[in-house]
């Protein structure tokens, strides 16, 4: 039977909430941190698992010492994990690791679908693509078209099912795949991947999801109802957003769409033998995937946390960050001077926890650089790697600009107006921390000016403060670090 545990148990047990920075106005304060869509914080319990690993520490693919055999089967019960994670059935899909997050998996599938089928030049990408699920079509695809989204800017929602049908039905026979996030970056608006996936496959289309903004927020299973037809052909994701930072990326695939051509890259263990005239890849998964010694400590550590969570539960996960995010953005809403990006309606438009805005007359970046240095809240700012997204969400703002395109900053301007302010929840996220954001906005709003002044912007339009600087190494050194450490054995020894 399947063990559950307490969420707010769970709450306390990361690395770094307890995190404090000396702000701007001199106080000494906790760090709030809103910027889990970009990397999320580590679950201890799961490091803690990979540092016990560590004791055991040797190479995968042998059998034959006891260290070995502990970490081939570590790495072996990871892959597994994967799988059970997406409820994918393991005769049929495989799980393996690339990378540092979900970029290397997805060229790889990109690559592998173009050769596969050269014949279907075309490839179908949403409009809100995180550019990892995008350029790599792009380049290996023969033309990519861009399927648009409901609604109109700023409150686009979804990925709109009738124009992706549209699509499909004209260009009949040319589209090889259908690419897609669970659920976006930039706003956290989830699209129905399993109506997309059944859209498809009545054109004979393959389904790439990205569901790194996903998968630490609900549950996603390969076929939501058991049908075929609405079964997802790889589902690729990241560790480092899923409380295992230093984990790798994440590809589980249908076999299918692999198993009839050589991997991209080649090296130790992915092959059965190997001659002067030649060599043989073998026909297992997930060793044909895998070239090379595998980041077994990250794997290890991201199977942890998926344990981990399968024991929370994601639907519970689910249910708590959705009274988060709707205080989160009721709170927002009602400050004179917010904008919120896409469909606000969560009945109409489901969201995970990540929130895009911007301030009434305050640059995204100057309104993120304040929050940090008087507030101690830890937002992201920019187009996210979602650029094309984040200009068509922007564009009545930006057509309303009241720029000279011959003045010297008019580009300069520009640039520092097309971005936005990215807060985003975990599972560590309390209301604490979102009302720091909140009152952080209200600060910023009623003195602008005031702030204003106190910052000037650089040339990656970002905003520094004209007095208050703190070096990094001040506030983190490795080699002071790594001193600190060997001066403490040194006086231990003694």
């Amino acid at each position: 039977m399947q063990k559950t545990t307490r969420i707010g148990a769970f709450q306390p047990e990361f690395v770094g909430l307890d995190t404090c920075y000396r702000l701007a106005d001199g106080r000494f304060t906790r760090r709030h941190y809103l910027d889990s869509a970009a990397s999320t914080l580590a679950l201890r319990g799961a490091r803690q698992v990979a540092d016990e690993l560590l004791r055991h520490y040797a190479n995968t693919h042998s059998q034959l010492h006891f260290s070995a055999r502990i970490v081939s089967e570590a790495y072996g019960w990871a892959h597994a994990r994967m799988l059970e994670f997406v409820s994918a059935d393991p005769g049929c899909y495989t799980a393996f690791f690339a990378g540092s997050g979900c970029t290397a998996a997805l060229n790889r599938l990109a690559r592998a679908l173009a050769a596969s089928r050269p014949e279907r030049d075309l490839a179908l990408v949403s409009l809100m693509e995180h550019h990892a699920n995008d350029l790599p079509h792009r380049k290996h695809a023969g033309q990519v078209l861009h399927v648009p989204l409901v609604g109109e800017a700023p409150e686009l929602g979804r990925v709109d099912l009738a124009a992706l049908e549209r699509l499909l039905e004209r260009h009949r026979g040319r589209v090889n795949c259908v690419a897609v996030s669970a659920a976006s970056n930039v706003t956290g608006v989830i699209n129905p991947v399993h109506d997309i996936a059944a859209l498809a496959h009545a054109h004979d289309a393959w389904v790439v999801v990205d569901a790194s903004q996903y998968l630490a927020h609900a549950p996603l299973a390969i076929s939501d109802t058991g049908a075929v037809e609405r079964a997802l052909d790889a589902v690729v994701f990241s560790g480092h957003k899923l409380y295992a930072p230093g984990s790798p990326g994440v590809a589980v695939t249908r076999r299918a769409l692999l198993e009839n051509q050589e991997p991209d890259e080649v090296g130790g263990g992915m092959v059965d033998d190997v001659y002067l005239s030649g060599y043989r890849v073998t026909d297992r998964f997930p060793d044909r995937e895998e070239a090379g010694t595998p980041n077994i400590i990250g794997a290890v550590q991201l199977g942890a946390v998926v344990k981990l969570l399968q024991r929370l539960g994601m639907k519970r996960v689910h249910a708590v960050e959705q009274r988060r995010l709707q205080r989160l953005l009721t709170g927002l809403s009602a400050v004179p001077g917010v904008r919120i990006y896409g469909d606000l309606d969560l009945e109409r438009t489901p969201r995970v926890g990540t929130v895009a805005f911007n301030l009434a007359g305050l640059e995204h970046g100057l309104a993120t650089a304040v929050l940090n240095d008087y507030h101690n809240v830890a937002v992201r700012n920019g187009c996210f790697c979602a650029h094309p997204y984040v200009r068509e969400l922007l564009k009545p703002e930006l057509w309303a600009l009241d720029l000279d395109p011959d003045a010297a900053d008019a580009a300069s301007l520009l640039e520092r107006r097309q971005g936005m302010v990215r807060a985003s929840l975990g599972l560590y996220t309390t209301d604490d921390d979102i009302d720091a954001l909140l009152a952080g906005v209200r600060d910023l709003l009623a003195r602008p000016d005031y702030y204003r002044d106190l910052y000037e912007p650089d040339a990656s339009a970002n905003f520094q403060h004209r007095t208050f600087k703190i070096p990094v190494e001040a506030l983190f050194d490795p080699e002071a670090e790594l001193e600190r450490i060997f001066d403490g054995q040194l006086r231990n020894e003694k």
